[in-house]
């Protein structure tokens, strides 16, 4: 009896090891990987298609196999707005750029003078200038006290008038090479008695010593009374934003459209197309997890499309703060004409998120989501990999997506065979622990049972 005991908890063991073994299979979508450089550690970037295939808001359904289907040990390397370290903010010098009214050159020739570590001291034009001569061109910026990649510069300045301000920005370290870094704009306006103003102008996150703004049109230059610049820590460098295809929307009254993401997501910018030409919406954005929680305001701001001097002037961006959700209301103070009656398309960004898993086995190796019932096997990345710090990370191998997304058919059938193979599940589970009562209670009553007498 003893023995039959034995053999049914056995059983039981073995089922239960059984059913905690996850196959390729298990999963709704599958994606072939191809590794790259020094392992055993690689480093993926999830596309943001593949994660949208998820089940599960948290990524607990993600899974690395290798070529015989076994599971890999991995580790997710995500961060959001509220943890991420938003960098340190540094107060700078700057310098006018003078030039010539007359001068057809496009940067000014200048002459400096800086102390032996590049502290800039004086910024001069290479020739001297008459009063009334000079035309102010753009601006000189001193960040070589900054010893980190520069992810954001914040102006403030006084002009003559309001309006939009447009310049190209180029960096260098020596003041004599200098890389363009695209171009930046900043705003102030005045609309139906509010004051709007745009401060910020995102750089590419690399470092400079210097920073050169020069103006489009030098008679608009203005003055500058503040320049910031804010740096990251080289060590904990935030990753990139994401961004996702056009989502169509819907609107049910004038100045309200909605949209519907495929699933909760941490959005942290939102695009909203401007069709026309010269358009000109605050707007108001709001937010929810589902149908049946209330509306939260998110972000507020002013988008518009205007025609300045034969070019557009576009500003279609709103910041959130990597709040969780699903669905968003966009709602336009209709004074300054609106946005028309069909809702127009938006686009959504989220951080970027890091798979990071230990190959064991032959490859090729897969990535595998989409399961609701899963629990999560991701590991932290310390226990994944010995003696971790965020700087081992850029020396990983790499993995990329390295063909088309396997989608296993998810229809009616499919969600029943599923439904079926649970069923099965619980009645074998239910077979064996009514076996085991059985051979306990079989073996209570020999027990128990006195000894018969010869």
């Amino acid at each position: 009896m003893s023995r039959m005991l034995n053999l049914g908890w056995l059983a039981l063991g073995v089922v239960m090891a059984a059913g905690a073994q996850e196959k390729p299979a298990d999963f709704a979508t599958q994606v072939p990987l191809s590794v790259s450089g020094d392992g055993p550690w690689y480093r993926l970037e999830l596309p943001l298609n593949v994660q949208l295939q998820a089940r599960q808001t948290d990524l607990s359904d993600l899974r690395v196999f290798n070529a015989a289907g076994e599971a890999q040990a991995y580790a997710l390397a995500r961060e959001s707005a509220q943890t991420r370290d938003d960098g340190q903010l540094h107060e700078v010098k700057w310098f006018p750029l003078y030039n010539a009214a007359d001068s057809n050159e496009h940067v000014p020739n200048v002459r400096v003078q800086s102390t032996t570590n590049g502290t800039l001291v004086e910024v001069q034009p290479s020739s001297q200038l008459e009063a009334g001569e000079e035309v102010l061109r753009g601006w000189l910026l001193d960040a070589s006290a900054i010893k980190a990649p520069l992810q954001q510069l914040i102006l403030d300045w006084t002009s003559e008038r309001d309006g939009f301000q447009r310049f190209s920005i180029e960096a260098s370290d020596d003041l004599q090479h200098w890389q363009a870094w695209g171009e930046g704009q900043v705003a102030r306006l005045t609309f139906s008695d509010e004051r709007i103003e745009q401060h910020e102008v995102t750089l590419p996150g690399q470092s400079a010593r210097y920073l050169r703004l020069l103006w489009d049109s030098p008679s608009s230059a203005p003055t500058i009374t503040s320049a910031q610049l804010k740096s990251s820590d080289p060590r904990n460098v935030p990753l990139p934003l994401v961004w996702s295809q056009a989502l169509s929307g819907s609107s049910t009254k004038a100045g309200e459209y909605s949209w519907q993401l495929p699933m909760g997501l941490n959005v942290e910018r939102v695009q909203v197309e401007l069709k026309q030409p010269n358009s000109l919406a605050p707007v108001t954005l709001a937010g929810r997890r589902e149908s049946s929680l209330p509306w939260q305001e998110l972000s507020n701001g002013l988008l518009y499309r205007l025609t300045q001097n034969g070019q557009d002037v576009v500003q279609n961006e709103l910041q959130l703060y990597g709040q969780t959700v699903q669905q968003l209301k966009l709602t336009v103070d209709e004074r300054g004409g609106g946005l028309g009656e069909q809702a127009p398309s938006l686009k959504y960004a989220v951080r970027a998120t890091q798979v990071i898993f230990l190959a064991r086995g032959e490859g090729p190796y897969s990535l595998a989501v989409g399961n609701a019932t899963v629990k999560t096997a991701n590991l932290p990345l310390a226990t994944l990999i010995p003696d971790f710090k965020p700087e081992k990370l850029v020396g990983l191998g790499k993995a990329v997506v390295g063909g088309e997304v396997v989608a296993t058919q998810t229809s009616t059938a499919t969600t029943a065979a599923v439904a079926e193979t649970n069923w099965k599940k619980i009645g074998l589970w239910a077979v064996l622990l009514l076996s085991v009562v059985f051979l306990g209670a079989m073996a209570f009553s020999l027990l128990r049972k006195p000894p018969t007498s010869n």
